[in-house]
């Protein structure tokens, strides 16, 4: 499947499509089972041509899990999903139970990842906050038993459809999409920006998205944990820009005489 889009405005990396199906692709990257992993690794991956592959016990963390559509996973989470609300917020060495889930899991974590169980990662306030973040999400239970990613041009239309297509961009490039994408609508808040997980920004959101009759994309990568990982792999400072396929294609046709093939856009561009 072709887009339009990456050559348009310059995009270095290849759009990701993300594709919920009952079949795993042979040869897909994945997680080990019970095997801690980050989604943005498999987005790194994806990005650079390979295919990866998730599935109920292959998600990666709960985070993961919950973010690609596969329910509510903060409830596996050590401590349950009270310990993900100490977790994101204040840490588990607040509460009793807390404290005590600690040195049962301290063995399998690493010392970072230890770190933040104990001390919280602090993106959240407090734990009820989080708790009214969980509750906010559009976590969904997809019926279909896979979720993979791989590179746009690798989807045979003819057999596969994607729920969600996903853009790296700098932000020149993202500022050129949120024009484009607002270009033919009757009003100019057609890109969210919700804080969420990396996974979430390019899964659950424009998942929900896609159920609408006017879809908006999905601004990610607010996320500084997911950034830090995917950063470490792709060496590049870039946010996701994620939308489902119809929007895609109204993103495409409002590319012909639009400011791309003005004088402004192509100074911006001259700067890089």
């Amino acid at each position: 499947m072709q887009t339009t889009i990456k050559d348009a405005v310059g995009l270095k990396y290849e759009p990701v499509a993300l594709v919920l199906s009952n079949h795993k692709p042979e040869g897909a990257r994945q997680f080990k089972e019970g095997r801690w992993g980050c989604v943005m690794f498999m987005l790194a991956a994806a990005v650079r041509g390979e295919t990866a592959v998730f599935d109920r016990r292959t998600y990666g963390c709960q985070g993961g899990g919950t973010g690609l559509g596969f329910g509510n996973q903060y409830q596996q989470f050590a401590g349950g999903e009270a310990g993900f609300c100490y977790f994101l917020s204040i840490g588990n060495l607040a509460w009793e139970k807390g404290r005590q889930v600690a040195e049962q899991v301290k063995p399998y974590l690493r010392r970072e990842a230890y770190d933040n169980f104990l001390h919280g990662e602090r993106y959240v306030k407090s734990p009820p906050l989080v708790q009214r973040f969980i509750e906010n999400l559009p976590i969904v239970d997809i019926p279909e038993t896979y979720v993979v990613f791989k590179p746009l041009i690798a989807v045979d239309p003819e057999k596969e459809t994607p729920a969600v297509v996903i853009f790296l961009g700098d932000m020149d490039q993202i500022s050129a999409l949120t024009i484009l994408t607002n270009y033919a609508r009757e009003d100019n808040e057609n890109v969210i920006f919700p804080y969420a997980a990396g996974c979430m920004s390019i899964g659950i959101y424009p998942m929900q998205e896609a159920r609408s009759e006017t879809p908006r994309a999905v601004l990610g990568l607010n996320d500084i944990s997911a950034r830090v990982a995917l950063k470490r792999l792709l060496k590049d400072d870039v946010m996701s820009f994620a939308v489902p396929l119809s929007l895609m294609r109204e993103i495409e046709a409002n590319i012909p005489g639009s400011f791309l093939e003005r004088p402004t856009w192509q100074d911006l561009v001259s700067m890089k």
